[in-house]
């Protein structure tokens, strides 16, 4: 239970055994209510204007109205209400959850088949009761949004920058020599931050980009070709042993870690499927870890918006062997759970809005040509 009482949600499925099932799971956690239950989008455009609702469960194959029509009438009617999208996992629907991601909501579930195991159930309901209390705090402290961080450490040490009135984090020196690589992690949020952060970088960066994103398998697939078309990066799922190229993104594929190791003439991509870190599969932590390995000092990594703190260890290693971190600012976060994770550690150079990042590695980058 929180403070201010259970986080709000209401149900939107077609189907009355998935909404029984979607309240059940919520409601097992004495931290979640569920106010309203309703069959269609039509619905719960009209639920949301009678109900005091912060975060909405939405299905996307609904008579009436589907969730993708209804999600941003949804929006529109509620003010700072946040959505995930919940769906079966196939390739139509994941294409239709990325198309919903970029029309506004906030995440994604994938609900397990009928005759999926136990263990996978579980896993969902520990999954969608973690994303609405995770939306639900970003909700409730939204009304009081935190102030852009001062965005450059004194050159003589760190520079100490006020959050809000409980929160204080130092910043680390901006780094010397430009980076020969970039990792991005990102998880809640994250593929429209990635599309943000990639459109912005442009071509030509003769630097590989190394992204973990929590994501299921298929939603990676289509990530990377989504990636591919809006920017002028090259972005594909890696592929265990292949060689990595200059100028070309690696986006780990669902249920995979991915780790990087040196090779000849260039490094080495390795795929593989160790348990999950941070309860996720992949996670962004190992990717770091073995970049940290080979890189060194000349490692830029990027934490982009998520819930939890996936990063954080990972990071630490980065800055040991001598790397840069830098996070997406509370402001334009979705949940700054990792990236505040890796703030309040004191372990960035700089924590800057969503539209900073892309012109601050552009201009890490020039110092080669100094």
């Amino acid at each position: 239970m929180t403070a201010d009482g259970p986080y709000r949600v209401m149900v939107v499925d077609d189907s009355a055994v998935i909404r029984g099932l979607l309240t059940r799971s919520l409601e097992s956690d004495s931290a979640v209510s569920v106010v309203a239950s309703v069959p269609n989008g039509e619905q719960a455009i009209a639920g949301v204007t009678r109900h005091d609702v912060e975060v909405v469960v939405l299905d996307i194959e609904m008579p009436v109205m589907d969730g993708l029509t209804a999600l941003p009438k949804i929006i529109a009617a509620k003010r700072g209400v946040q959505v995930i999208m919940a769906s079966t996992l196939t390739r139509k629907n994941a294409e239709i959850s990325l198309r919903a991601l970029q029309a506004g909501a906030a995440d994604y579930v994938t609900k397990p088949t009928s005759g999926g195991d136990l263990n996978s159930a579980e896993e969902f309901k520990r999954e969608l009761t973690q994303k609405v209390k995770a939306l639900g705090a970003a909700v409730r402290g939204s009304s009081a949004p935190a102030p852009r961080a001062a965005a450059t450490a004194v050159a003589s040490g760190h520079a100490s920058v006020p959050r809000n009135a409980g929160t204080q984090f130092t910043l680390r020196k901006a780094p010397i020599m430009p980076p020969a690589a970039i990792a991005i992690g990102s998880s809640t949020g994250g593929p429209q931050a990635l599309l943000k952060v990639m459109s912005d970088l442009g071509g030509d960066l003769k630097r590989p980009i190394y992204i973990t994103q929590h994501m299921p398998a298929t939603f990676t697939t289509l990530l990377a070709e989504h990636i591919t078309r809006s920017t002028a990066l090259t972005c594909n799922e890696a592929k265990d042993g292949e060689s990595v190229s200059a100028d070309q993104a690696y986006l780990a594929p669902g249920d995979y870690h991915m780790e990087v190791e040196a090779g000849d003439p260039a490094p080495v991509i390795r795929l593989n499927q160790n348990p999950p870190e941070s309860f996720c599969r992949p996670a962004v932590d190992p990717m770091l870890r073995s970049l940290s390995r080979l890189y060194g000092s000349r490692l830029l990594v990027v934490i982009l918006t998520g819930m939890g703190a996936d990063g954080a260890k990972g990071s630490e290693k980065v800055i040991a062997a001598g790397g840069t971190v830098i996070a997406q600012d509370e402001a334009t976060s979705v949940v700054w759970g990792m990236p505040g994770a890796v703030a309040t550690a004191g372990l960035c150079s700089e924590v800057m809005p969503i539209g900073d990042i892309a012109p601050y590695i552009r201009k890490l980058l020039m110092r080669s040509a100094a």
